[in-house]
């Protein structure tokens, strides 16, 4: 059994890492814990050094997880992924049979949530398995 997680840098991730944690423990199930990033568009061209970016990008999301992640007595799995996060996420989710998905809301709000996407809307209805949405 399998229990996939998304998370990012917000300041919800830790809450939302506990929860996993949480629920594989429950299951007694392997926790896939697994963060996509989305490189940056932009419109001009400006010379940008891609990989450093993405370092600092993995630094700030793995960094304030360590102590969380250490101290988990459920086995982990982290993952590394690339794309449009609602997307690469379901799709890992659905091709590993994950039998729950664990995501956060940010809280942008609907205007946020329709200019800049809602991962856990988009979660819920392309998902194979049950999404829980951690406020």
């Amino acid at each position: 059994m399998i229990v996939v997680v998304g998370v990012d840098e917000s300041s919800v991730a830790n809450r939302v890492l506990g929860r996993a944690i949480d629920e594989a423990a429950w299951r007694g199930a392997e926790l896939h814990i697994v963060n996509v990033y989305q490189l940056p568009f932009t419109y001009v061209e400006i010379p940008v050094d891609y990989v450093a970016m993405a370092e600092g990008h993995h630094s700030a999301v793995w960094g304030p997880l360590e102590d969380q992640l250490s101290e988990s007595k459920v086995e982990t799995r982290r993952v590394e992924l690339e794309g449009y996060p609602a997307e690469a996420l379901v799709s890992y989710a659905n091709d590993v049979g994950a039998s729950l998905l664990v995501v956060g809301t940010r809280g942008r709000g609907e205007w946020g949530a329709l200019i800049l996407g809602s991962t856990s809307h988009r979660a819920v209805h392309l998902a194979d398995c049950d999404v829980l949405i951690v406020k």
